[in-house]
């Protein structure tokens, strides 16, 4: 083997090395990135569901109280057994009322379980669950989950349930809600981290083979120094790659921490109080419960918005125009601003790659506009054509100095519109006065 030879063959050896290195502490990161997401999230919800449990138990003691000190009779056992097969929430949402040994006393949806003993009853993985309810209502928190019959389905599904005892009557009262929707939120995280994953590793393997092509044509006239330079930048790209998953990370890590994690504290805090309101028969603990509630339905909002942050999932399920409709109506909900939304997108059928991008470009400009432009009005026209498809934004705030603001610090989001824009290769325009600014987007299809 000639020297030149031997030195491109030597050359190749430490970088496929630090490519297969890079290649596995990416996978890793990634891996632990995903199962940390999948983890908060998943105690974020759980969290959410108990408190809104004891939310509906609570109602259902409030509801009964009276009956309940009033006797101790079969008439208003009766009575209150009746009332609480009333209340229900949701389609598979409803009380279910048990005595201490086992024995069904009150169930809306499976009438053939009343007046059975079903303390051996066990579910699908063996759990006693009467017994294993019985003894987290009268020993631990009140919270068990179990495996149930779905009455909407007809088919076992987890369920989370929350229980307490009524003490003079010997009862156990308690509600479930089932966790159809953590187990998928919770698969649908794991699943986008997999895609991402590949994506990557994907990713890493074409720019290694590329590198690899390149330092081997070229290795006969290269020089030590432009091998170096070659590293330097598989560096860069490498760090690059690493900065951009530890800000996704502190980006999710300070939404959960200053956003739910208050809330949730907030809420623990009126319930808190409100037990104690109810306690001592403050007339003011049904305000407190209600101050309660409306943190708890904002901390439930803020779940679904960094979900929906993490993953466009509106884009999978109604189509891109649906999508950015749907986002429009929130902006305008939450802003408070008039929203115009016009959409022509024909029989265009943009790639998902395409249709992430409006939606971010899109998502980008209404922060724009809310944060700085003091705008009351704001019109969004979609736009397509089978080879060409356009967004335009246009608001009637105090409008800025586009050149100035881009090349600025503070111009990072449209940095973002522009960079998401020239990737697809399309064109990117703004305009900007006081009471009219515009934002025209354009990107090209690929030809069917």
């Amino acid at each position: 083997m000639q020297l030149k030879h031997k030195i491109v063959t030597l050359s190749l050896l430490p970088l496929l090395l630090a490519v297969t290195v890079v290649g596995l502490l990416v996978m890793l990161q990634n891996q632990r990135l995903g199962e940390q997401q999948a983890q908060l999230i998943e105690q974020s919800i759980m969290s959410s569901k108990k408190a809104e449990l004891r939310h509906y138990v609570g109602l259902a003691l409030s509801t009964i109280e009276p009956l309940y000190q009033s006797g101790d009779d079969e008439q208003t056992r009766q009575q209150v057994l009746d009332v609480l097969q009333r209340m229900n929430f949701g389609s598979d949402g409803y009380f279910f009322v048990y005595d201490e040994h086992g024995r069904s006393l009150m169930h809306p949806r499976q009438r053939e379980l009343v007046g059975r003993d079903l303390w051996n009853m066990t579910d699908g993985r063996g759990l006693p669950v009467i017994q294993a309810l019985l003894k987290s209502a009268s020993e631990g928190d009140g919270f068990q989950p179990y495996r149930w019959r779905k009455p909407s389905s007809g088919e076992e599904s987890e369920k989370l349930a929350y229980v307490v005892m009524l003490d003079r009557w010997g009862w156990m009262l308690g509600t479930g809600i089932y966790l159809d929707d953590v187990e998928q939120a919770i698969r649908q995280v794991r699943s986008d981290v997999t895609d991402g994953l590949y994506s990557t590793v994907l990713t890493i393997g074409v720019v290694a083979l590329i590198a690899v092509l390149l330092v081997y044509a070229s290795g006969l006239t290269l020089n030590v120094s432009e091998h170096r330079l070659a590293d330097r930048k598989l560096q860069q790209l490498t760090q690059r790659i690493v900065t951009s998953q530890e800000e996704e990370r502190s980006r999710v890590s300070r939404e959960l921490h200053d956003g739910i994690s208050q809330q949730l504290v907030s809420i623990k805090f009126q319930f808190e109080l409100a037990a104690q309101q109810l306690d001592t028969a403050d007339a003011r603990a049904g305000a407190t419960l209600h101050r309660g509630i409306e943190h708890l339905a904002g901390a439930i909002g803020e779940v679904r918005r960094i979900s929906h942050d993490l993953h466009p999932s509106l884009l999978d399920t109604l189509g891109l125009s649906s999508a950015i409709g749907q986002l429009a109506s929130e902006f305008a909900q939450r802003s408070g601003l008039t929203v115009d939304y016009h959409n022509d997108l024909g029989d265009a059928r943009p790639p998902t790659g395409v249709t992430v991008a409006l939606f971010r470009i899109l998502q980008e400009a209404l922060t724009n506009i809310e944060r700085h432009a003091h705008a009351s009005h704001v019109e969004i026209d979609l736009h397509g054509t089978p080879r060409r498809i356009e967004l335009r934004i246009r608001d009637d705030g105090v409008g800025f100095d586009p050149d100035h603001i881009e090349h600025s610090h503070g111009g990072i989001g449209l940095r973002n519109i522009r960079e998401r824009v020239e990737h697809f290769g399309g064109q990117f325009r703004i305009s900007s006065h006081p009471q009219r600014t515009e934002l025209h987007v354009a990107l090209r299809l690929e030809p069917n």
